[in-house]
């Protein structure tokens, strides 16, 4: 939950080797993601290519997706949650020596013991996961007095079709925790819900999705340094960055614990997401507010994509789209994935307390502070973490969104034709369409072929176009660059 700060040059380690590099912002220009099927059009259509279906396949459950979730509890939320707040502190500064491990106590154990479970998890699926650690020296900065070392550890579902195994899918939480005092290393930190509930979806995630496989690669991460200045969640980014990983989707989460306290609604939890990149170049920039996208940015997509889900499988969460990328004077790992132009999104409870959050624990004036787990509703951890499988789940089960889609602006005209590059595995696509005032996506119109012209104008809707194959899994959307 820290704050943004200016990274600067390191010597790190990258997840598969050791270089040194200069952190500078990627100057990336991703296309647009978005998912939200709400009505299908009646529209007639020219199509360019085979001859279509009547229809899309059905946005309907997966049987096998759904029996998978039923098994993350509000038991098996509280052991990680537990666990984790067993450590005393996991203050990125706390010690790391052996004594500590030892004793069981600081981010080091806490470290060693997230790594032990993914490993466990990785010995009951036969080997299936690839468990790693990303370890590198932070130098010293505003919260961190002298270079520290900090660690993420992280497990890779690898996916099981060569050519969607590329693509990924990632789920993470901060382990790392805090007290009143950023430089106070022996008082207790529990961090029951910032953010031991985050890594509790995460490993959840691991142990549910280990047991299955998906076409694409899904990893399960969990990250240190982010209470000091996202350090951690930093560097792994950049990491990916370097390796030109196709890192098609970021979920965010931290204080997801549903904090019990008046005015928390148990039912809702926030998805936070970025409008226009940093990363973008100033004539993007221009495009983008020439055509009003400015909320059709990758993250935002992703949002609706998350929103998507949740509707399809009749969850007993409801995501609540929040335009912005983060709370006002907050920050998240996710922003850490934004700055090197990946899709990311934040997942956060409905209203959070702060006198349970970055508080030594004490009672003061008859106010109970710290963050305990007592305060955790594990029911509601429990349903984010399956809102968070079931989204890996469907992405990394679906094709990849299609390539280079344009809008032909060549002529004046009342007709709107759109074409793409096809997408491997693909059975179809959806051209999806909305008012440029509507948040979600209206309409669908369902096309096998690259190219579509429809009887809409492009100067009153936003377009987007995903692919689908033949069950049905659906892909972000990708909205349309201009092209004369």
């Amino acid at each position: 939950m820290s704050s943004r700060v200016e990274r600067k040059r390191y010597a790190s380690r990258t997840l598969t080797g050791e270089i040194d590099v200069t952190h500078e912002r990627a100057r990336r220009s991703l296309a647009a993601h978005g998912c939200w099927l709400m009505l299908a059009s009646s529209a007639a259509v020219h199509a360019q290519g085979t001859s279509s279906p009547s229809s899309a396949p059905a946005d309907l459950p997966d049987p096998r997706l759904e029996h998978a979730v039923e098994t993350i509890t509000p038991t098996t939320v509280e052991r990680h949650i537990e666990s984790l707040v067993s450590f005393g502190t996991r203050s990125t500064l706390s010690a790391q020596d052996a004594r500590a491990l030892a004793a069981h106590r600081g981010v080091g154990a806490a470290r060693d013991w997230i790594l032990a479970q993914l490993e466990r998890y990785s010995k009951d699926c036969g080997g299936c996961l690839e468990v790693k650690t990303d370890r590198f020296t932070q130098t010293a900065g505003e919260r961190i007095a002298q270079p520290t070392v900090i660690t993420n550890v992280y497990a890779v579902l690898r996916g099981t079709d060569p050519g969607a195994a590329q693509r990924i899918v990632l789920v993470t939480g901060h382990y790392d925790s805090r007290n009143s005092v950023n430089e106070d290393t022996t008082h207790e930190a529990p961090g029951a819900n910032d953010d031991a509930s985050g890594v509790a979806v995460s490993l959840e995630c691991a142990r549910v999705l280990s047991r299955l496989r998906f076409p694409a690669t899904i990893i399960f991460l969990a990250v240190a340094g982010e209470e000091q200045g996202l350090y951690g969640s930093a560097h792994f980014a950049h990491g990916a960055l370097e390796q030109h990983l196709a890192l098609e989707a970021v979920l965010n989460n931290d204080i997801v614990g549903g904090d019990r306290s008046a005015g928390q609604d148990a039912n809702i939890v926030r998805v936070f997401s970025e409008g226009i990149p940093a990363t973008l170049s100033a004539g993007d920039v221009r495009r983008i507010r020439a055509q009003g996208l400015e909320s059709d940015s990758a993250s935002r997509e992703l949002a609706r994509y998350v929103a998507a889900v949740a509707a399809t499988y009749r969850l007993p969460i409801k995501p609540l789209l929040i335009f912005r990328q983060d709370r006002y004077l907050r920050g998240g790992d996710h922003a850490s994935f934004n700055e090197e132009g990946f899709a990311a999104v934040r997942l956060t409870e409905f209203r959070e307390n702060f006198a349970h959050q970055h508080q030594t624990p004490r009672t003061e004036d008859g106010v109970e502070y710290g963050d305990l787990l007592k305060f955790v509703d594990t029911g509601y951890v429990a349903r984010v973490a399956r809102l968070n499988a079931l989204v890996l789940a469907s992405l990394a089960s679906a094709p990849a969104p299609p390539g280079e889609v344009m809008l032909l602006t060549k002529q004046l005209e009342n007709d709107s034709t759109l074409e793409w590059q096809a997408s491997p595995g693909a059975g179809g696509y959806e051209v999806l369409w909305r008012a440029t005032a509507a948040p979600d996506w209206e309409h669908a119109q369902w096309v096998q072929g690259t190219r579509v012209t429809l009887p809409v104008s492009k100067d009153n809707v936003v377009f987007a176009v995903r692919a689908l194959d033949a069950a049905g899994h659906r892909s972000l959307a990708v909205v349309p660059a201009p092209r004369r």
